[in-house]
């Protein structure tokens, strides 16, 4: 039996309600997603010409990056397009498909993580065979992998919503199409599709969160043998690691590790992950790292060089 759809244009309420206090979000999350474009952007093309950064670690990143970029652009645009409309609509199809795209980068970028966590476990713990192991068929297997598995868990998350029956309202007080609110307004009982959520995100974000904090806890120990510049080195890298991991893997598990239930300030978590740390993760991944600082300063003056000839 086909579900009742009668609902095809849903209201967004907005993250800001206050009509004074728009312009200044206009302006700071206009400036947000221009940093999070450029700076993504700008690793993305350092590791792409720089000789000296074709490590897996950097192939990594630089995917890293496109998905941050492509999760930010997701969201972003909508919501700064929105704080100067009144009313706030999004066609239903739309709506899913923003779900979809969302849950899929999203869940992309998770599997990432742990594999950027796997690779410096193999960097660090066993120096001797990171050059056999992470080889560059390897290295990409994972990060075909990681495109799949977000693929896969994203179809999961919008086939469990598209089968429910929408008949009314059509508010959401929310500035994206997300599970939690849609299933709010599903003219049903949303319980048996709460807990499969959580089951599909939920546990997945807090698997790779408990398997990057243990191999990263696996790292820290092992780190007692070497010499104070190997360790220096490696604390500086993983640092790096570990603030994406919580900044990013906080708000998932928050707001996806709980039964189906809105609260109000889902609104600021969300956008922790969908804009902040996409926006932080350049900074976060050069501002520690000399090699990368070096490969943007050489691309730097690489342009100024063609520009003056």
């Amino acid at each position: 039996m086909e579900p009742t759809q009668n609902v095809t244009e849903l209201i967004l309420l907005g993250l800001c309600h206050n009509e004074t206090l728009q312009p200044v979000c206009f302006v700071f999350f206009v400036l947000l997603y221009i940093a999070t474009v450029l700076g993504n952007l700008l690793i993305i093309v350092t590791v792409k010409s720089s000789q000296h950064l074709k490590s897996p670690m950097y192939f990594f990143l630089s995917y890293l990056s496109f998905v941050d970029m492509c999760l930010s652009s997701v969201t972003a645009p909508k919501l700064i397009a929105d704080f100067f409309v009144e009313r706030k609509t999004i066609s239903f199809d739309g709506c899913i498909a923003q779900l979809f795209v969302v849950h899929f980068f999203g869940c992309t970028e998770i599997f990432l993580l742990t594999v950027m966590a796997y690779d410096r476990y193999i960097a660090i713990c066993k120096p001797l065979h990171y050059t056999t192991i992470m080889r560059g068929c390897v290295c990409g297997s994972f990060v075909m992998a990681s495109w799949v598995g977000g693929f896969l868990h994203s179809m999961v998350q919008t086939l469990l919503t598209i089968q429910l029956p929408f008949c009314g309202p059509n508010e959401i007080d929310h500035y994206f199409c997300d599970v939690h609110p849609l299933l709010k307004l599903a003219c049903t009982d949303t319980y048996l599709v709460g807990v499969m959520v959580i089951a599909n995100t939920g546990m997945i974000s807090l698997t790779s969160f408990v398997v990057l904090v243990v191999s990263y806890v696996i790292i820290l120990v092992s780190l007692r043998t070497r010499s104070s510049e190997g360790r220096r080195k490696a604390l500086s890298t993983c640092a790096s690691h570990i603030a994406v991991v919580i900044i990013f893997f906080g708000p998932c598990i928050f707001m996806y590790l709980r039964p189906s239930t809105t609260f109000s300030e889902d609104k600021m978590v969300t956008v922790f992950y969908t804009i902040i740390t996409p926006m932080l993760n350049p900074l976060i991944y050069t501002l520690r790292n000399e090699e990368v600082k070096n490969a943007m300063r050489k691309l730097g003056s690489r342009k100024v060089t063609l520009g003056v000839k």
